[in-house]
């Protein structure tokens, strides 16, 4: 077993008494529901399998119970039988109880097998998409539902970004490959400015104009924590890990929702909003072949990502407002850009639904995605049991969480060169970036600020 398969291995011998992904209470009162569910992304039916372990695991439960019962009557009564005297019957209820406590052992070893089998089939079951989610099995059936901006009109044959004159002095694939291999990149001058310049100006916006806290985390992190957001088990190899057990992470989603793994927080401290600017890194396992050239698809890049922790009530209309977030960055850089929602096959795993952002890339005469925003309901809280206590008293419900590039800089880096490209090589930049690269308007076709 290598360690890959060690680390994940472990994650489910530690969770399988924990609690489930979905709600058994709910599958169980309405299998029907919870296939149709799946069946819109494209899977087959789940319920009997479940419904089949979890009667398995309960019925042992019951039975134990059961024979707990009788060992305790037995026990009270091996004193009585002793007491008067009655050999036989002592030595009948004496091994009754041994019998039944080895009985109560056995079953609650079963029990205990059949809850990591069922821990082991829900921790792979994805999210239930919401109703209103087009249905759909890919892109082709996304739908858009919001365009901003009108596409540039170029007098020359617009390049893609890393055939800009302006950018190629300080874009050096040659030396990342020589460092790292294939699909790294080496940034210089005014390139690496640029990308700092970029997430600074989102970092403020978010901030200052949204409301957002400024937060700053790991990049390893325990393979639990993985485990929280979904990435472990399922995208494993989408991922990297350590030999010694910690997981670079994809995303600062998986850092920023985990604040809240295994914590009950007052309602009253809701809703939490987080912004990080973090690396982040992804094998990109499933994407042989694709987007090879430049900076599109890399294994290690930078992203400005918000994540929301909220209420039940107050997940959709933050939802919303999430986006409403990740659209303003794009307009104060003039980038022109659609908003489409995802048919329920597109979605991600964790996902209830999601809004994508894609940017006009006037290289390859088509949007592109920039940021994924996504409300995942309680299917990330019930896997790191993340609740809260509402004001009014009561029990403790699951929170909501939400999480959403704002934005991926390193393609946010592209769509600046790529629309801001001129003729003569050179590159013009947004005026919201001028502050951040003291007053500088330009790029020119050497690869120098000016």
């Amino acid at each position: 077993m290598g360690h890959r398969e060690r680390a994940v291995h472990a994650i489910l011998t530690s969770f399988c008494e924990s609690g489930p992904m979905h709600d058994i209470r709910a599958i169980r009162e309405n299998p029907a529901a919870f296939d149709a569910a799946l069946a819109r992304r494209g899977l087959p039916p789940a319920s009997p399998a479940i419904i089949a372990l979890d009667e398995e695991r309960r019925a042992r439960i019951t039975a134990a119970e059961t024979a707990t019962a009788e060992q305790n009557r037995a026990s009270k009564e091996v004193g009585a039988a002793k007491a008067r005297g009655d050999d036989a019957e002592f030595t009948r209820l004496r091994s009754l109880v041994a019998e039944k406590k080895a009985e109560v052992a056995r079953l609650t070893e079963e029990a205990k097998l059949k809850d990591a089998e069922l821990f082991d089939v829900l921790l792979g079951i994805p999210n239930l998409p919401y109703p209103d989610v087009p249905d759909g099995q890919d892109e082709t059936d996304n739908l858009e539902v919001n365009r901003w901006g009108s596409p540039r009109s170029f007098a020359f044959q617009p390049l893609e970004h890393y055939d800009i004159p302006a950018a190629k002095a300080g874009m050096d694939f040659e030396s990342a490959a020589k460092l790292s291999g294939s699909r790294f990149v080496v940034l210089k001058g005014a390139m690496a400015r640029l990308q700092r310049a970029l997430a600074q100006f989102m970092l403020d916006l978010h901030v200052e104009e949204h409301g957002l806290q400024e937060t700053w985390t790991p990049v390893l992190v325990k393979p639990e924590m993985m485990m929280g957001t979904g990435q472990l088990p399922k995208f494993a190899e989408d991922s990297f890990a350590t030999t010694n057990g910690w997981w670079l992470v994809p995303t600062a989603e998986v850092t920023l929702t985990n604040l809240v793994n295994g914590e009950v927080v007052d309602e009253s401290t809701l809703p939490r909003r987080y912004v990080a600017h973090t690396q982040c890194f992804r094998s990109e396992a499933g994407s042989a072949g694709r987007d090879t050239s430049g900076m599109l698809r890399q294994h290690q890049f930078e992203k400005v990502e918000m994540v929301s922790v909220t209420r039940p009530e107050d997940s959709d209309e933050e939802h919303r407002r999430m986006t409403r977030c990740a659209e303003a960055v794009l307009e104060r850089l003039g980038l022109p850009y659609r908003t489409v929602v995802l048919c329920a096959g597109d979605m991600g795993a964790g996902a209830r639904r999601t809004h994508d952002l894609e940017v006009w890339l006037p290289g390859q005469d088509r949007y592109r995605e920039i940021s994924s925003v996504s409300t995942c309901g309680d299917y990330q809280a019930r896997r790191m049991n993340a609740r809260y206590r509402p004001q009014g008293g009561g029990k403790p419900e699951f929170v909501h969480t939400l999480n959403g590039s704002g934005l991926a800089v390193g393609r946010t880096l592209i769509a600046v060169l790529e629309n801001g490209q001129e003729e003569d090589g050179s590159v013009t930049l947004p005026e919201a970036l001028r502050p951040y690269l003291k007053g500088a308007t330009r790029i020119t076709p050497t690869g120098e600020l000016a």
